[in-house]
């Protein structure tokens, strides 16, 4: 009786080793993440950083299975009736690899933020020594070079103890360049800010109810050289309205944003300011010389002196005008920006951006778009679209001009991606509400279109 009970529990170890499938692009054999395979009878499997899906399903090993293939991107051929997908036959332990065919210009690396990056490829033994951050998703991205690290904030972060997690942000450290490679699997370690119990904590604890959400973050020297971290800052009610916004600091210290100073309150009954150092800020020159810190989301909106003295004085503050509207550079028509980052390129010589349109096709807030400019505050030339997505959204691009080194036809961004303004989305597994990030390659036929700008004269 122990012997036929030992067997059975062998026998029902062995039925359990997942199958294994890959899924890679075609041509390079880079692994493709954040891929859904579905079932007939819709059980979802979405591969990993690795792209690697662990097929454990008891009902159909070593039975002939169509798997629905669909992804943000990237495809496989249809077939006769319009189905795209595969048919495998799942056996434990035996493996398979999936090609799919990538239909945009941007290469998605893998997902930054989140739990179980890898949580396929342990199932089958790999991955192990992969430590978990203990965040689950987290918002759009800040980030800064300070004191030779680099600063990353990010928004509202799900914890796995509860549906409502940490409202004043979250923050980590890492080095500027934290990359060695940018081809998949993408392997990012932050160094979190965490609490007494080792849990990641909030890091903008901003007086009165409600979350507290900053950007503009930035580093700017004191009248005394001392190097300062500085930020904007939010308070938020419902329906996601801000009720303040103010000036912080960060306190080296206490490892969190102080406020610095209010510039509006609601109740005070006064007009919302207009312009504040908002968005994604950067240097730089004009033509006589001068360097000024420019905000703008993703094009400038304000300027002033790169000085703590001058960031915190609103008499020295420029207000700029950033352009309403941007040209297709394929089929025409025009390309309204609503998001997103841009930076000096050396490889090109001008000014990029990435940036998601607002109310585009086939996503309403998941189209990303590239363009250029001979100087900051434009004009900017036509866009090419870069990445698109099927009825979800991928917001706030932030361009990684830090990753690379100078001169690198690479440039990598990432943004956000969530179900949020999606028409009624079935949320992704593991990978929603998480930052991705994406890789172009400058020298890309595709991008041509929109590198018609001239050189500016430097």
């Amino acid at each position: 009786m122990a012997w036929s009970l030992v067997c059975a529990c062998v026998g029902f170890a062995r039925a359990m080793v997942p199958f294994e499938i890959d899924v890679v692009e075609k041509g390079t054999g880079w692994p493709v993440p954040q891929v859904e395979l579905r079932t007939v009878h819709h059980v979802r499997f979405i591969s990993d950083n690795a792209g690697v899906v662990a097929f454990d399903l008891p009902e159909l090993m070593g039975v002939e299975t169509w798997l629905f293939v669909s992804a943000h991107g990237y495809e496989v051929p249809a077939d006769g009736f319009g189905y795209r997908g595969v048919r495998v036959t799942p056996k434990p332990g035996q493996k398979v690899q999936i090609e799919l065919t990538r239909t945009q210009p941007a290469r998605l690396l893998g997902r930054l933020t989140g739990a179980g990056l890898f949580a396929e490829s342990q199932k089958l033994g790999r991955e192990t020594n992969w430590v978990e951050s203990g965040v689950l998703g987290c918002d759009s991205v800040q980030n800064a070079v300070w004191k030779g690290r680099l600063f990353w904030a990010w928004g509202d972060t799900m914890l796995a103890k509860y549906p409502l997690g940490i409202f004043d942000m979250t923050g980590a450290t890492t080095p500027i360049q934290p990359l060695t490679s940018f081809q998949p699997p993408l392997r990012l370690k932050f160094d979190h800010f965490r609490n007494g119990t080792g849990g990641v904590r909030g890091i903008a604890k901003m007086p009165g109810s409600g979350p507290t959400w900053i950007s503009g973050v930035a580093s700017v020297r004191d009248a005394r050289g001392t190097e300062r971290l500085v930020a904007t800052y939010q308070k938020i009610q419902p329906p996601l309205e801000a009720y303040e916004i103010g000036l912080c600091a960060w306190n080296e210290e206490a490892g969190e944003f102080d406020r610095e100073l209010v510039l509006w309150k609601k109740s005070d009954g006064v007009p919302r300011p207009e312009r504040f150092p908002d968005g994604h800020p950067f240097l730089a020159t004009n033509a006589a010389g001068q360097v000024a810190l420019l905000f703008g989301n993703p094009f400038p909106t304000l300027a002033c002196p790169p000085t703590f003295e001058a960031w915190r004085d609103t008499n020295q503050w420029e207000v700029l005008h950033p352009p309403d509207l941007l040209t297709n550079a394929v089929g025409g028509g025009p390309i309204r920006p609503h998001s997103g980052s841009m930076a000096w390129n050396s490889f090109r010589q001008r000014w990029v951006t990435v940036f998601m349109q607002a109310f585009g096709k086939p996503s309403g807030f998941g189209e990303l778009w590239y363009a250029e400019a001979s100087a900051p505050t434009g004009p900017w030339g036509s866009a090419v679209r870069v990445a698109t997505h099927d009825n979800y959204t991928c917001y706030n691009p932030r361009l990684h001009p830090e990753f690379t080194s100078t001169g690198s036809p690479l440039l990598l961004f990432e943004a956000t991606f969530t179900k949020e303004f999606a028409d009624r989305a079935t949320p992704v597994p593991r990978h929603d509400y998480n930052q991705v990030l994406y890789r172009l390659d400058l020298t890309d036929p595709a991008l041509a279109p929109a590198q018609s700008v001239p050189k500016p004269d430097r």
